[in-house]
């Protein structure tokens, strides 16, 4: 007589994993996708990462502990704000503070702050990773729970592995004359020159750190993309809104922040301005995806026909918003 073995179950899905100097931080995982969340300090993501490969930069304080003049101590890797940069009221809760996380499915969750009581919002952010592939849909809403009218704008602050190349597809009419103004000391250069950032075939593209580290686009193409040298290209999606005012500083649309070091840049898709009166709120979509695409060899160029494609290839952004 043989002997059937019983059908073995796959073991559950972990719900949460212990990462660098946090633990039982939450996971949402496909079969080649891992995003680990940090609800502990400023409900942010940790790793967005490909088969193994962390899209995301994270300091080696966060990792081991061990305090390092890059990186520092601050909150690293997949961070999200509020702006106007110059202009919103401190953040601190926000952004350093613990949020609290409901899992809302088998591959989503919803992490909300405490109210801020300087800009007087809770925020939400959600997050959904498809069955099948690498894409990340991240909904931020801003919700006024305060007495006065409050204005703010969506403001992401992720920084992605490594300087790379950075790829900024020009659309829209422009407003600046390199189609980017450059932060020096405080002000703004509204034509700037540099040897890292050129126009070539429709995109704005910054190929190492530029010599000031903050800058500002006005692209209303609705992605970027960062093509990092171990090999992933890291695209976000997000809407754009010609028509409604930016209360960014010179309306920007984008920005980015790349250190001299060049471990990191931060990659920064910008809201349209967000008046909100008590009990109001706005949502504004981010959709992350990664993919497989070789960084180019010293001296040679991206293809940038082949990053458009890839792009072209995806679902139009799902979104959310502007305001409800």
């Amino acid at each position: 007589m043989s002997i059937v073995s019983p059908i073995q179950a796959e073991p559950p899905t972990p719900q949460t994993v212990d990462f660098g100097i946090y633990q039982d931080c939450p996971l949402l995982e496909n079969d080649s996708t891992r995003v680990v969340f940090c609800p502990q300090v400023g409900g942010r993501v940790l790793e967005y990462a490909l088969r193994g490969q962390n899209a995301l930069f994270v300091s080696r304080y966060e990792l081991t502990g061990e305090e390092s003049e890059i990186g520092g101590t601050a909150p690293s890797a997949g961070r999200f704000d509020i702006g106007p940069e110059k202009i919103a009221a401190k953040r601190t809760g926000s952004f350093f503070g613990e949020w609290t996380t409901e899992r809302t499915g088998p591959l989503s969750l919803v992490m909300v702050s405490k109210p801020g009581k300087q800009t007087g919002v809770t925020l939400k952010r959600e997050f959904t990773l498809d069955r099948n592939s690498s894409r990340l849909v991240c909904v931020q809403t801003i919700i006024n729970v305060c007495d006065r009218t409050v204005q703010h704008c969506h403001w992401s602050r992720t920084f992605a592995n490594q300087a790379g190349i950075v790829l900024i597809p020009l659309e829209g009419f422009p407003r600046f004359p390199n189609r980017y103004v450059r932060y020096d000391g405080g002000g703004l250069r509204m034509a700037p020159q540099d040897e890292n950032i050129r126009i070539r075939d429709g995109f704005l593209e910054i190929i190492g750190p530029p010599s000031s580290p903050k800058l500002g686009m006005d692209s209303y193409a609705g992605w970027l993309a960062h093509q990092q040298p171990t090999g992933l290209l890291f695209i976000k999606q997000f809407p754009t809104y010609p028509d409604r005012n930016y209360c960014e500083l010179a309306g920007l649309t984008i920005s980015t922040w790349t250190p001299a070091t060049g471990h990191t840049v931060e990659l920064e898709p910008i809201g349209p301005t967000e008046t909100l009166r008590p009990g109001e709120s706005a949502s504004f979509t981010e959709v992350w995806s990664l993919h497989e695409n070789p960084s180019p060899e010293s001296g040679a160029s991206l293809d940038l026909t082949r990053i458009r494609a890839i792009h072209d290839a995806l679902p139009e952004t799902p979104a959310v918003g502007p305001q409800s």
